[in-house]
């Protein structure tokens, strides 16, 4: 079955990428979820740790100054916020892997992490392409390892039920916003999935959820 696996930058375009930063932390709380979605992790030392959808690493540098026994791991499909995350990483001076692939294609063997985080990535994709990377996110947890993710999902607020014709338009975010994500990671072979916290933001509300694969 033919599949549209074409890459969409972070912004949508190449030349805001050095907006991408400066929108998320003004406009989207990115320093409270991002912290939320770290500690809802629970993670311990020597856990191995991938960031999807990573883009210019502010969380899986944050992930490796809060635990700085863990080894991190960030993938992207896009070289250009890559390579300002590896500037980002330096001058942090924290030492991290940032890796070029699709979230529906990773590099990696089977049962090789204990913990999958991501933050506004799923959104991007399409249906097809948003189950095929939790499939491939379970396949690449180990037996009781979780995934966290941070990203639009239903409206809890009126503010947000305001704007949900809109956010259901945003590229690939009809999904998100109809709630299905729980649906989708339930299909794709995760369990106790749970909905812990939920943020209102500029743009719509975001959900954090959390699900394990079963030991």
């Amino acid at each position: 079955m033919a599949t549209d696996d074409k890459y969409i930058p972070a912004l949508w375009f190449d030349w805001l990428t050095p907006l991408y930063d400066p929108l998320l932390r003004w406009g989207m709380r990115e320093e409270t979820f991002k912290r939320d979605l770290i500690q809802q992790a629970h993670l311990q030392p020597g856990h191995r740790v991938l960031d999807l959808g990573c883009g210019t690493a502010t969380l899986t540098i944050l992930i490796k100054q809060t635990h700085p026994d863990a080894e991190v791991i960030g993938l992207d499909g896009d070289p250009k916020v890559l390579e300002i995350g590896r500037a980002k990483a330096a001058k942090a001076g924290v030492t991290i892997t940032l890796d070029h692939g699709m979230a529906f294609q990773l590099p990696y063997p089977d049962n090789s992490f204990d913990r999958v985080l991501s933050s506004l990535v799923l959104h991007h994709l399409t249906s097809e392409n948003k189950q095929r990377a939790l499939q491939q996110v379970h396949r690449v947890l180990r037996p009781g390892g979780e995934l966290i993710v941070v990203d639009f999902g239903p409206p809890h607020s009126a503010y947000a039920r305001l704007l949900s014709p809109l956010a259901r338009r945003l590229e690939q975010a009809a999904d998100n916003v109809n709630g299905l994500l729980p649906k989708m990671m339930r299909r794709a072979g995760f369990e106790q999935i749970e909905e812990p916290t939920h943020y209102t933001t500029l743009f719509g509300d975001l959900s954090l959820v959390r699900a394990r694969k079963r030991d």
